[in-house]
């Protein structure tokens, strides 16, 4: 063999075996909904598939110090990977608490590496939700990670900024005042560096809309707002929060409220803003918008969903009417702001009311093998007898379900439609889908949704189910190991395992069986 041969060969050789001692990092859930567009797809998993989920089992349960506050408890937990902790390289599981506490969870074991209380420097004031079950005055909004910067940000519930060290929950930068003291915020949102959230409800007498903050110096933090209405309503109260597209655009659902964009008011419609300058530049408005204020079937019970189907950029949700909405994200709503590219027949909520029925939670997105993309919308209640038919049924669902749509071309327009796929059998009632590899994940909350009960009364204990996301058969379900019942939160996956939580404060991991 030739030396300089010889040296390559001695090299590659080198670069193997160096490659071959680093343990790559498993794919993180760093925010709800696993990204900025809040697909609830986890693209990198790789370990949980039709063919493992029947081997999944309850590897532990964490109760953490944490009180409920009405029906809050838990944020959705995210998930950071190959964290260089003091105890040494670990993935970690961050969940924050309705009393005003962030935690660090040991993925391997539930173990809690370090948490941290914070301070309240004021008082609630006396809004006319607060100390309510709309405005609890704890931690609402879930978490997000930043890798670049290894940094989690949370808004601790005096609405002061905090961006904590992944690996020892120590402050990287002095907490900076963001938001109004005990105001609802939801999930956090991060696009190039920029902190988003939404507004609502008018809790801690913060006006309705999006906030960012950039703490890319945080010496010189700059906070931005777009307010969506002069009252307290028209707030973005979807699970998701603000929904970032990749074409630069922010995005949310809004609740009950006036509509008068010339005045600034977007009740019941789907707005965007520009990034980062949150400046509002579209929106969709159904064309009884009117009617669903007057009725209070709002369209922030659920957060949109951002995605490419060929050569169109999507944006597709709905609310408690229990209509999907399909829009195009460069044009929402068309010349007149009122047209969709497609919508729904009625898929729930025949009785026309606002409690507890239509669609609530978020939807998700998957993409198969062959290219064909696939939407997921949990319902609450029983089918609308106006509901399309589905070609595939999974048995009688008197208190909610899952349903699947393909997205496909219309055969007339060519423009994208929803194509009825298949319904789920009975959830209790459904949280956000997640998806991987052809397996969607949901959780039955077993929550009492109705109004005006004591909704602590009449609840189940959650279970989490696996569906296969083509045919919605159930591959596996975890039984009764979930200990309570859940209200507004969320699941999260990482290198083949899935977390959720309860309302008595206990964190749950599943994960495959050893072999």
């Amino acid at each position: 063999m030739k030396p300089t041969i010889r040296r390559l060969f001695v090299l590659q050789i080198a670069m193997v075996l160096f490659c071959g001692s680093i343990s790559l990092p498993a794919a993180d859930w760093p925010m709800f909904g696993h990204d900025p567009r809040r697909s609830g797809w986890a693209s990198e998993e790789k370990a949980l598939t039709k063919s493992t989920v029947p081997d999944l089992e309850l590897k532990w349960k964490t109760k953490l110090k944490n009180e409920p506050r009405f029906l809050t408890a838990l944020t959705a937990p995210v998930v950071a990977s190959g964290v260089d902790t003091p105890q040494g390289r670990m993935t970690l599981v961050y969940v924050a608490g309705s009393s005003n506490n962030l935690y660090a969870l040991d993925a391997s074991t539930g173990a809690v590496v370090w948490n941290r209380e914070f301070d309240t420097l004021v008082l609630p004031g006396s809004g006319k939700h607060q100390f309510t079950v709309y405005c609890p005055l704890g931690i609402n909004a879930t978490p997000v990670i930043d890798r670049d910067s290894g940094t989690i940000y949370a808004i601790a519930m005096d609405g002061r900024f905090f961006g904590l060290d992944l690996a020892t929950g120590k402050d990287k930068f002095l907490p900076i005042p963001f938001v109004a003291p005990f105001s609802k915020s939801w999930s956090l949102n991060l696009v190039d560096g920029i902190v988003y959230t939404s507004m609502t409800q008018g809790c801690g007498n913060a006006p309705s809309g999006f906030y960012s903050i950039d703490v890319r110096d945080p010496h010189r933090p700059l906070i931005r707002m777009l307010v969506l209405s002069n009252t307290d309503l028209a707030g973005i109260w979807g699970r998701g929060g603000a929904v970032a597209g990749m074409n630069h655009r922010i995005y949310g659902l809004t609740a009950d409220g006036p509509l008068e964009p010339s005045a600034g008011e977007y009740g019941s419609t789907a707005i965007a803003a520009s990034l980062p300058d949150l400046a509002p530049i579209d929106y969709f408005a159904p064309n009884n918008a009117r009617l669903i204020t007057k009725a209070d079937l709002d369209l922030a019970s659920g957060s949109p969903v951002w995605f490419k189907f060929g050569q169109f950029e999507l944006l597709a949700g709905g609310g408690k009417e229990g209509v999907v909405y399909l829009l195009d994200a460069n044009n929402l709503g068309g010349k007149d702001h009122h047209q969709s590219l497609f919508t729904t027949p009625r898929l729930g909520n025949d009785e026309h009311i606002w409690n507890g029925r239509g669609i609530w939670g978020a939807p998700a997105e998957w993409q198969d093998e062959s290219g064909e993309t696939w939407l997921y919308v949990p319902i609450w209640g029983p089918l609308s007898r106006s509901a399309p038919i589905f070609p595939k049924t999974n048995g009688p669902n008197p208190h909610g379900s899952m349903v699947a749509f393909k997205v496909v071309p219309d055969s007339a327009t060519k423009q994208p439609a929803l194509e009825p796929a298949w319904v789920s059998g009975d959830f209790n009632l459904p949280d956000p889908p997640i998806v991987a590899n052809g397996v969607v994940f949901a959780l039955s909350t077993g929550e009492n949704a109705l109004q005006f009960s004591d909704r602590n009364q009449h609840t189940n204990p959650g279970v989490l189910y696996a569906l296969d996301a083509k045919t919605g058969v159930v591959l596996w379900n975890s039984g009764t190991q979930i200990n309570s019942w859940v209200h507004f939160s969320g699941l999260a996956m990482s290198d083949g395992q899935v977390y959720s939580v309860d309302h008595d404060s206990w964190v749950y991991c599943f994960g495959l069986k050893k072999k």
